[in-house]
């Protein structure tokens, strides 16, 4: 069974860094093979993609709010995907989740969140001003 166990997230002032965790124990070496994804969702808005990466293909998406300031990097030895956040701003704040889905279908899988077969229970990100 896949499991998604985000950790990482807190409270910070608006420039500050946070680094976010994604367990996936679960898909062991089968990882490689999966669309992994992180998506975030404020109060009153819609869950929106912030970063994901298809390893088989090495193929690395950033939403364009982020770029420049969200890195993904993959913990091979742990099996955990970390989301390392910059330069945080007010607009950041947001529940993250961590995202995987079995098939990668292209650009879709890179942004959409109806991709992804899996979540995790998410953990939340506050950035104040």
């Amino acid at each position: 069974q896949v499991q998604l166990v985000e950790s990482g997230g807190g409270s910070v002032q608006a420039g500050g860094s946070l680094r976010l965790a994604c367990a996936h124990a679960g898909l062991r070496d089968s990882y490689s093979t999966y669309c992994m994804g992180w998506f975030r969702q404020a109060p009153g808005k819609e869950r929106e993609v912030v970063a994901s990466v298809y390893t088989a293909r090495s193929i690395t998406y950033y939403a364009e709010s982020v770029k420049g300031r969200f890195i993904l990097s993959q913990d091979n030895a742990n099996y955990t995907l970390h989301l390392q956040m910059n330069n945080l701003k007010p607009e950041d704040s947001a529940m993250y989740y961590c995202a995987a889905a079995r098939r990668y279908d292209g650009s879709w899988s890179l942004t959409s969140s109806h991709a992804y077969d899996y979540w995790g229970q998410g953990t939340q990100v506050t950035v104040s001003s």
